[in-house]
């Protein structure tokens, strides 16, 4: 942000800026990339910084001013709307019914015509013809990317391609059986290896390969090959971003039509009593008992016999065929587990309670109907008679009910699965919104079902019931109260109903899923539904819902009806007698008894319409309860006479002489319109007792009438309720209200009544503003509005009009639709805090109320669908709009005015329903347009003037609201955000656009304003979707003038970008300005490209690394961006390259950005597979140069900050790698930017990027590189393997996860709810088991689209797999051949400008990068082409230049020399030729390139896995083929050259061949790389690769000793030639620095003749040959030396290093350094006497099988502990596995072997273990362990014999051979066995073998005494073994042999005496021994010890003589001796074998 508060900028600018202008001098060239993006990054005076809006350049001007220069065609549709963007089209209506519904004609008020026109007139649509082009309608979803996927290439990778390992491995095997030798030559024979080479094939020559081209044409070929075939649209192969539902949006609303829930469809079969005696009548309805409410009508029915039916013949009519309906469709739009289908018998009045009269079904059985035959006769009779009499009169007799769910559940689940899996196209409904679909089920509002109660009426199988027992109906538990206890109750299992005693019955009925269009069905207004084939045939009817809760949908049919539910009364108090009472209920239009209108609905076999209806009688009760329901048709004009007649009447049963049969007992009524309002509710009446007087109709009978008789005291005691379901009659009393006023208006009738109030004409206005109104939202819904709406001024009654587009059913409905379409998903949880989040419906709302304001205030409505085609009604009204009436005002310009004036309570509800009077606004404005034609006037003078000012002021203070608001309410803030853009959006199709972008501009200036006082991201997220919403104009791009090149500024200004390049020579400065300007965000840019102008600022802005807080906003702008660019791409409009490259234009500053950002983006490359591995200078991407090893603190340094938090640094030019500390991007982010970064690149012009480039200073152009190499590894190929192996992991998570998952994706809980329920502790899941089939959860479909869609992680099958292998495939190829391009571009840039060379070594880099990384062998013909012509046309620059890029260059060709692809191999070879070539010709040898492929291909033998030398060889025989074509260079030595080369390079192929059968055997592998090492002696590089090699080698086997030592080996290599290279004191001389670490490293040193000088071109050449290669390879050996346990060798390397960093005053190291020490040296003492190093074995191989081991003998060394079990058991195993087994035989003992006697079939090995042998002088330097097994050149190991060939004998004659063997190196050493050069034996006379022993039983005691702690049971084990009677062979023994007499042979003198001192000594040790052994004792051991002592004693005075015997030869004067000295050190017998 520019405007940083001033303090703060002083604080870190000054030291960031200082730093940086030093490292900058430290580093070479200039960091800074100068900002031309950030902030006032021109200098210039005329530069708006990038957080202010420019002003936008006048649309319609320009286009006027600036003619098209094409006269047709696509570019030329890109300039100018199409003519017919806009249209009005007519719709008519569909109706469902055969007839239309409409009230009968006559004398109807205008509202009621109003009302019904709105029902049947056609729909007027808007319609944006290329709408769906814009991004709102263009989304790139997965359907999409799946078309725009067709026909895709398959890329070959050698990825895919590599062999399966099994196969692999059989092959290996049979190499290892075949041959184990290797050739006595030292590198192999070469004769076998020319033949192999001879005889392989080569791959296919490249033609005209050799040919002398011009580059030019080379490139012009190139370029044609590249561009060929390739994909057009990039993003269809980029997966779709996932953001959550884009704000912007759209999908077509459906036409309204007719809510129905989900619809059950229930057949009554049969009724079957036990005895038929009468008719009985049912009735069916639905009730939910949680709400406590009945939700359908009654459907009546009744299943009688004809004959059953005669006996009512009297009293009914003819049945009308409607009223036959045995079947009916039930809607329910809220289907819960509460639900409940109740039944209900009535039969004919008789006498006696219902108790007695159902007796005789209770008691009867069917099966008796023979006995009970005269009983049934006479009930028969009895029914007859009561029919005769009563027909008319009903009783309650019994009811039962069904709960629905159960049913539904329990067939569902039977076979629920295969039901399934057919794919229940029919379920659309809450649980399968379908992401994509805009089909929306005909059940829109079906989703809001609680997710929880699984429950879904729609896909059940159908279930037919039986229903057998029936509950008798009580008297007094009629009520509605009374049923909803007894279905509660019905739910627990220990029901009371269980007890009561049933009457069985059979009624059977079939309950299904509705079918869509069922056959033969009436409506509840009794209107056919089409189809209906036949009038004569038995109906179906629907059921009328009353929903559980309110619905609001549009109305968009007639619909009159009334239902009159009588419920009790109440006759307790009225004298005479009144008790079996019916009621009459009629519907009057006159007092007159003639009057009742024939309306009232039949009920079953009856008329259709009756006058009258009847309610069933409750036997001898005065105050009965009702369960009646009274269904009216009402009239469509209602007057005041019409009204409701209720007579009550008392009914004789008894036939009594002169009683009449009903006597009437009261009256009552209801007048149906109050204050012209119709009235409903409930309503608690007073009943008169005589008919009501004149006139009464119009009065209430609340009104106490003069002279009226009333029961109990006018008291009301009749209860009624009465219900409409009208679309006439509203209601609202708010809309009743206002529809009041407005006929008051229309009518010109004031003063005007409602309710209580009198409304005069001057308080009209207030009252049309009274805040009452605004609390109901549902105003707008609940029901059908006119489309002609007066608003009113107080003062002039000016009327106006409005267009239809009204409150009609429009908008609504299209809410509605929005709702059910968005994925059920989305409304799970949303935080709102950057809320993208739309609060449609979320769940179940919890009250009408709150339903309603989610809906109205909902963004939902701003997104109905095609906003302007939103349905309307029309027709007859719109010429109003044309002017016909001269005095009425233009709707949308009353609208705006109105809006701008208002204030208070009425400014806030229009802002609450912003959307709404914008929409109404445009769609007006459109029908104005239209109707008076000027849709294809210019834009300018479409509109007066002040309408425009109107509309200025409503956006300025709009945005005023949305900025001073959003953090007190930012819900409101936001709908109004998104109503507003969408607002503009549409404007910019019908206003002058230039005016339109002021408006933007106004916004933006506001929020601008806002952030600079407070830097928000609640602010700055809201604008974006404000900017996302006006960019998703289907139009964009021609609103962006992607025409206009840009004109300079007038003053032209220098810009950043031509001022710091030095190239601008070629051009001329305005030229340059305006290339720059195309680039950056430049004022120009911003004006005439406005929204893209903003979009890119915006992004700049955000991505910006000092812009504080926004980085929450990252992946929000960069998807707008992203999701721009994705839609232009699939767009048909601009698929002509010329086209897309006018629409590239308008994005090149995005580059600019993206380069800005480059610090900051997440760093693919270090995922890249191969990273950082030590290894040779080759091993792949570790060449950072040099000077771009930043450390962290001075990369944070440089950012201007201290401590290394997550910082970005701000921007300067790092090497990719350098600045890897930061990645402060995701990688999802990253991945969209660069993506967007090359589309840019690939469809903008190349003419213009490269003018760019050309300005570009070097420090950019390598910024710009560094993006591609990135680009390269982001989008890398992951290869099959990665897809199959990441759905294979996903698989594995538990099935309970998948539970969860699809609760969380399908259900209605989101992650969020599903936190607060599991903090709660409610997280009532199903067990795991349970997740799969089980019925609890019914919502696991694995074939629903969306779920597919979500869940990618689920199992994907094998095609979906290779199809996305397919398409990464795909984008891989196409994004790096975009780079390669770019690359192409940048090269001409250099060629064109003969300048900035420098680049190129940065082109090559990202050259060799892209051919590491993973690539399709299309691409790489394509890289190695252009790899070719970079070398050809700058030969210097890698033989001389970037030497480091020519070895890389070299791996790389190799690498691909060894694919299994033939086409790779083939360009691989001929590039790698053409580079020998090339060196040739520059000197005549190509010593440069021989070095480097010779390396390359080490390396590439000792890392890669998967090599294959048998491809290899074919690419070195095809380089021979090239050399022996090669006409131009026969004359010279190239060709023999390259044969040498060649065949050296096939030399170590074959070596290397062996070392892979050698894979298995660690100590043959190791040997073998040790050779090739060797082999390279004269060649540092190689030997340093291979040293290295080994190290890994050793380290991976955890030897970690060894790879030290090879460390050590390589720092002493590097050493020796820095020391012949620059003489410096602190460094190393040479080698010998290093004898202390290890004796074996003078081997290293460079004295042989044929070394090399290091200063010889490109030797010595890799980065180690470095004092920090050197320090590097010391570090690593230091800490292998410590790994290893090693500490006192870690102490001699440092040695080393020491003097180099206090050279360079490196504290820091320094400190590092003796921290290390220290540590070392504390572990030394820590861990004193429990370290082990190695054990040692000496291993023989024998038999001519080994090859090349036969007689070879070699020292192991094993870990510590190793038994000589093991070591025999691993190499017999090994070799046997290799032999088999019953080849191979281990040598048990150690006596030499003599090969003659050995089975010459077999192979031997022979296994000694032996210690280190150190001579007496040596140990006198051998202290420490650590000594005594470091160093290690000889060991020893003993054999005993006896001369006759026995092992082991007495002791005089027991001889021992003592064999010492010296190996060729010391251990530790580069390798873990080493062969043994010299071998002597020392042969023990008897005498001798017991000195020895004697000697080390007297140390063996010594140490038992004074050990410290003692140890009791040590010393009496030494004790007991010493001093013991029976030991045999014990000391006594010893003695009686060799000291009872003095040896005959002079000899022996010495031996004889030195036995007898050791006696003397022994003794003296048992005896302290003895004394030691009393003090540790405790009492219970006194006993033990005095045995010991006697032993003691007996043993001493047996030795005594012995001891004391001397020999007198030996004591002669002492000076003789002196001579004599020498020749007794070694008296024994000595063979010597050399």
């Amino acid at each position: 942000m520019a405007e940083r508060r001033a303090f703060a900028q002083k604080i870190s600018r000054t030291v960031a800026a200082e730093v940086r202008k030093q490292i900058a001098g430290q580093y070479g060239g200039s960091p800074q990339l100068l900002k031309n993006l950030s902030v006032g990054g021109n200098a210039t005076s005329n530069a708006i910084p990038l957080t202010e809006a420019v002003e936008p350049v006048d649309f319609e001007e320009y286009l006027i001013t600036h003619p098209p220069l094409i006269e047709s065609g696509p570019l030329r549709d890109l300039i100018e709307f199409p003519p017919d963007d806009i249209e009005v089209l007519y719709t008519p209506r569909e109706c469902r019914t055969l007839g239309q519904d409409v009230p009968e004609e006559g004398e109807n008020d205008s509202h009621v015509r109003d009302c019904t026109r709105s029902y049947t007139e056609d729909w007027a649509i808007v319609n944006r013809k290329y709408h769906k082009l814009g991004t709102a309608f263009n989304p790139n979803t997965l359907d999409k990317q799946k078309e725009r996927q067709r026909g895709l290439p398959k890329q070959v990778f050698e990825s895919d391609e590599l062999p399966d390992h099994s196969s692999y491995q059989d092959d290996q095997d049979d190499l290892k059986r075949r041959s184990m030798s290797i050739d006595d030559t030292p590198r192999g024979s070469w004769a076998c290896s020319i033949f192999d080479l001879k005889n392989s094939q080569p791959d296919a020559l490249l033609p005209h390969l050799l040919d002398r081209v011009p580059n030019e044409e080379i490139d012009r070929h190139n370029e044609d090959q590249r561009k060929s075939n390739r994909h057009r649209e990039l993003f269809a192969l980029h997966p779709a971003l996932d953001e959550d539902e884009p704000i912007e949006r759209h999908c077509v609303p459906d036409v309204p039509k007719e809510h129905f829930g989900q619809r059950l469809l229930v057949k009554c079969l049969s009724l079957k009593f036990e005895i038929e005696i009468e008719p009985i009548f049912a009735s069916l309805a639905l009730y939910d008992i949680k709400e406590k409410k009945r939700i359908s009508e009654n459907f009546y029915f009744d299943l009688n016999s004809e004959q059953t039916k005669a006996m009512l013949r009297p009293h009914i009519p003819s049945a009308a065929i409607s009223t036959l309906a045995r079947s009916a469709v039930f809607s329910i739009t809220y289907p819960s587990q509460d639900v409940f289908l109740v039944i209900k018998l009535e039969k004919v009045l008789q006498q006696g309670d219902i108790g007695e009269c159902a007796e005789p079904y209770m008691v009867f059985k069917e099966s008796d109907a023979a006995k009970n035959k005269e009983k049934l006769e006479k009930l028969r009779s009895q029914s007859e008679q009561f029919c005769q009499r009563l027909g008319r009169y009903r009783m309650p007799f019994a009811w039962t009910a069904i709960h629905l769910m159960n049913i539904v559940n329990s067939a569902g689940s039977l076979e629920r699965d295969t039901e399934l899996e057919m794919g229940l196209s029919e379920r659309k409904g809450s649980w399968s919104e379908r992401r994509n679909s805009s089909i929306v089920g005909r059940r829109s509002l079906e989703r809001t079902t609680s997710g929880d109660e699984s429950c879904s009426l729609t896909s059940f199988r159908p279930a037919t019931l039986t229903v057998t027992n029936f509950f008798k109906q009580e008297g007094d538990r009629l009520s509605d109260e009374d049923l909803y206890k007894f279905l509660a109750d019905m739910r627990r299992p220990s029901s009371v109903l269980r007890r009561l005693r049933p009457i069985t019955a059979q009624l059977k009925i079939d309950i299904s899923p509705a079918p869509e269009n069922p056959h033969y069905c009436l409506t509840p207004d009794l209107l056919q539904v089409m189809p209906y084939p036949d009038s004569r045939v038995r109906p179906t009817k629907e059921i009328l819902e009353f929903p559980a809760r309110d619905i609001y949908v549009p109305n968009t049919t007639y619909r009159n009806l009334l239902y009159v539910n009588p419920q009790s009364l109440n006759f307790a108090n009225r004298q005479g007698s009144a008790r079996n009472i019916t009621v009459k209920v009629q519907f009057m239009n006159g007092e007159d008894p003639s009057n009742a209108m024939p309306v009232i609905f039949g009920k079953s076999s009856c008329a259709e319409y009756s006058k009258e209806a009847y309610t069933a009688v409750v036997y001898h009760n005065r105050s009965p309860d009702f369960h009646e329901e009274v269904k009216i048709k009402l009239p469509a004009s209602l007057t005041d006479h019409h009204h409701i007649l209720f007579t009550f009447y008392h009914v004789s049963c008894q036939q009594k002489q002169n009683t009449p049969l009903e006597t009437p007992v009261g009256y009552t009524w209801i007048p149906m319109l109050q204050n012209g309002r119709l009235r409903t509710g409930h309503f608690c009446l007073p009943v008169s007792l005589e008919k009501p007087p004149q006139s009464y109709s119009v009065l209430s009978p609340d009104v106490p009438l003069p002279g009226m008789k009333w029961v109990d005291n006018h008291r009301g005691v009749f209860n009624v309720e009465v219900v409409a379901a009208s679309t006439i009659h509203t209601q609202d009393q708010f809309l009743d209200k206002f529809f009041a006023l407005v006929h008051a208006l229309d009518e010109h009738m004031f003063p005007v009544r409602i309710g209580d109030m009198r409304i005069m004409e001057n308080n009209l206005e207030a009252e049309l503003n009274c805040p009452t109104w605004t609390p109901t939202p549902p105003l707008q819904v609940r029901f059908q509005l006119d489309p002609l709406i007066y608003v009113s001024q107080s003062v002039a009654f000016g009327e106006l009009m409005i267009g239809p587009g009204g409150l009609g059913g429009s908008v609504h409905y299209a809410t509605m639709a929005r709702s059910s379409v968005r994925p059920a998903s989305l409304n799970l949880n949303r935080s709102r805090s950057l809320s993208n989040s739309n609060p449609d419906i979320s769940g179940t709302p919890t009250s009408p109320d709150d339903e309603v304001r989610s809906i109205i205030g909902s963004k939902a409505m701003e997104r109905s669908g095609n906003r302007m085609s939103s349905h309307t009604e029309s027709a007859s009204f719109l010429q109003t709009l044309t002017g016909r009436l001269p005095t009425k005002k233009l709707f949308h310009e009353e609208l705006a005015l109105q809006w701008v004036v208002s204030s208070g309570s009425v400014r806030e509800g229009a802002l609450q329903q912003a959307w709404f009077f914008f929409e109404l606004m445009v769609k007006s404005i459109i029908h104005h347009l239209y109707f008076t034609d000027r849709l294809q006037s210019p834009r300018k003078n479409r509109f007066p003037e002040r309408f425009m000012d109107d509309i200025t002021a409503l956006v300025s203070t709009i945005a005023g609201d949305i900025v001073s608001r959003f953090q007190k309410d930012l819900e409101l803030v936001e709908r109004l955000n998104t109503s507003l853009a969408f607002f503009l959006n549409d404007l910019l199709s019908v206003m002058d656009r230039g005016f339109v972008f002021s408006l933007i501009k106004t916004y933006w200036k506001q929020v601008s304003t806002k952030l600079y006082a407070l830097q928000n991201p609640t602010l700055e997220s809201l604008r974006l979707d404000f900017l996302r919403i006006i960019c998703s104009h289907e139009h964009y791009v021609t609103l962006n003038l992607p025409f206009s090149l840009l004109t300079p500024p007038a003053s032209p200004s220098p810009s950043v970008s031509s001022a710091t390049s030095q190239s601008s020579g070629f051009s001329t400065h305005v030229q340059d300005q305006k290339i720059a300007n195309m680039f950056e965000l430049s004022v120009p840019f911003r004006e005439q490209h406005y929204l893209t102008g903003l979009v890119l600022t915006e992004l700049a802005v955000i991505l910006d690394p000092e812009a504080d807080g926004m980085f929450g906003l990252h992946k929000k702008v960069i998807s707008v961006v992203h999701n721009l660019l994705s839609s232009h791409d699939s767009d048909p409009r601009y698929a002509d390259p010329e086209v897309k490259a006018r629409v590239a234009l308008l994005y090149l500053p995005l580059i600019g950005i993206v380069m800005e950002t480059l610090p900051q983006l997440h760093d693919f490359t270090e995922s890249h597979n191969q990273w950082g591995r030590p290894g040779g200078p080759g091993t792949e991407e570790q060449e950072a140069e040099g000077n771009s090893m930043i450390s962290q603190t001075v990369a944070m340094a440089i950012a201007g900050t201290s401590v290394p938090q997550m910082s970005r640094p701000s921007s300067f030019l790092l090497n990719p790698q350098a600045t890897r500390q930061h990645g402060s991007f995701s990688a999802e982010s990253s991945r969209s930017l660069l993506i967007c970064l090359l589309w840019v690149l690939k469809n903008a012009d190349e003419m213009v990027l490269q003018k760019w480039f050309t300005d570009l200073s070097v420090s950019q152009l390598n910024r710009l590189l560094d993006l591609l190499y990135l680009c390269a590894s982001c989008f890398e190929y992951k290869g099959k393997k990665a897809f199959e192996r990441m759905n294979s992991l996903t698989f594995k998570k538990s099935k309970d996860m998948k539970a969860k998952l699809e609760e969380a994706i399908l259900g209605s809980i989101g992650a969020r709810q599903e936190m607060v329920r599991r903090s709660r502790g409610q997280l009532e899941r199903s067990p795991s088991g349970s997740a799969f089939g089980s019925q609890e959860n019914l919502r696991w479909r694995k074939d629903m689209t969306h779920w597919r869609q979500t869940s990618e992680k689920m199992d994907k099958t094998r095609a979906e797999l290779e199809h996305e292998a397919i398409i990464d495939g795909n984008l891989a190829t196409e994004a790096n051949l975009i780079i390669l391009d770019t690359l192409e571009i940048i090269v001409q840039t250099v060629s064109v400008t003969e300048s900035k060379e420098s680049i190129l070594g940065g082109v090559l880099k990202v050259l060799l990068h892209s051919m590491a990384c993973n690539q399709s062998a299309l691409y790489l013909q394509h890289c190695f082409a252009t790899q070719r012509a970079l070398v050809s046309k700058f030969p210097e620059l890698l033989f001389e230049e970037e030497t480091e890029q020519c070895a890389d260059l070299c791996l790389r060709l190799l690498r691909n020399c060894s694919s299994s692809i033939s086409t790779i191999r083939a360009h691989a070879s001929a590039s790698l030729y053409l580079l020998m070539r090339q060196n040739f010709e520059i000197g005549n040898n190509f010593a440069r390139v021989k070095m480097q492929v010779t390396m390359s291909l080490s390396s590439l033998v000792g890392t890669s896995q998967n090599f294959n030398e048998e491809f290899l060889r074919r690419s070195l025989k095809t380089i021979l083929t090239y050399a022996e074509e090669d006409l131009e260079l026969r004359e010279t030595t190239f060709s023999d050259q390259v044969q040498d080369l060649v065949f050296n390079l096939h030399m170590i192929l074959s070596d290397t061949v062996k070392m892979k059968e050698h894979q298995e055997d660690p100590e043959m592998l190791i040997d073998l790389m040790y050779r090739i090492a060797k082999g390279y002696q004269t060649s540092p590089d190689l030997r340093l690769t291979w040293l290295q090699n080994m190290a890994g080698k050793h380290s991976e086997r955890n030897n970690h000793a060894e790879a030290a030592q090879c460390l050590v080996h390589s720092a002493a290599l590097v050493a020796e030639y820095l020391s012949m290279l620059e003489d410096r004191k602190y460094l190393p001389v040479g080698c010998v620095t290093f004898q202390n670490i290890s004796s074996n490293v003078l081997e290293e040193s460079a004295v042989s003749d044929d070394v090399v000088s290091p200063d010889e071109e490109g030797i010595c050449s890799g980065k180690y040959f470095t004092e920090a290669g050197l320090v590097g390879l010391l570090e690593q050996a230091a800490a292998s030396f410590s790994m290893a346990g090693m500490y006192e060798a870690v102490n001699e390397v440092y040695k080393v290093l020491i003097p180099i960093h206090e050279a360079n005053r490196d504290a820091k190291k320094l400190a590092t350094i003796h921290g290390k020490l220290q540590e070392a040296f504390g572990k030394i003492v820590h861990q004193d006497g429990k370290r082990m190093f190695g054990t040692y074995f000496r291993v023989g191989f024998y038999g001519s099988k080994l090859g090349d081991l036969d007689e070879q003998e070699f020292v192991y060394k094993e870990p510590a502990i190793t038994k000589l079990a093991e070591i025999s058991h691993r190499l017999e195993s090994f070799y046997g596995e290799r032999f088999g087994e019953d080849q191979v035989e281990v040598i048990k003992d150690s006596n030499p072997v003599d090969k003659c006697k050995l089975d010459p079939n077999k192979a031997f090995i022979q296994i000694t273990y032996v210690e280190p042998y150190f001579d007496t002088y040596e140990m006198k330097d051998r202290i420490t362990y650590f000594d005594k097994n470091y160093n290690l050149r000889r060991f020893v190991y003993c054999t005993p014999f006896t001369l006759d060939g026995r092992a082991h004998g007495d002791l005089h004659e027991q001889f021992k051979r003592k064999t010492i063997l010296t190996t060729s190196h010391a251990f530790p050493y580069i390798k873990t066995r080493i062969n043994i050069i010299h071998k002597e034996e020392i042969i023990s006379t008897p005498i001798e073998v017991a000195i020895e022993d004697m000697q080390k039983k007297t140390q063996e005691l010594a140490f038992a005494t004074h050990q410290d702690p003692s140890d009791a049971k040590m010393l009496q084990m030494v004790l007991q073994g010493s001093v013991g009677t029976t030991v045999n062979q014990g000391p006594l023994e010893v003695a009686q042999v060799f000291l009872s007499e003095i040896p005959s042979d002079p000899k022996l003198y010495r031996h004889h005496n030195k036995l007898r001192l050791c006696f003397k000594d022994f003794t003296k040790r048992c005896e302290d021994a003895l004394r030691k052994n009393k003090s540790l004792i405790g009492p219970d051991q006194k006993e033990y010890q005095r045995e010991l002592e006697r032993n003691y004693h007996r043993l001493k005075e047996a030795l005594q003589p012995l001891i004391n015997r001397k020999i007198p030869q030996l004591y002669k004067p002492v000076l003789q001796v002196n001579s004599h000295r020498d020749s007794f050190s070694r008296m024994s017998l000595r063979k010597l074998d050399v």
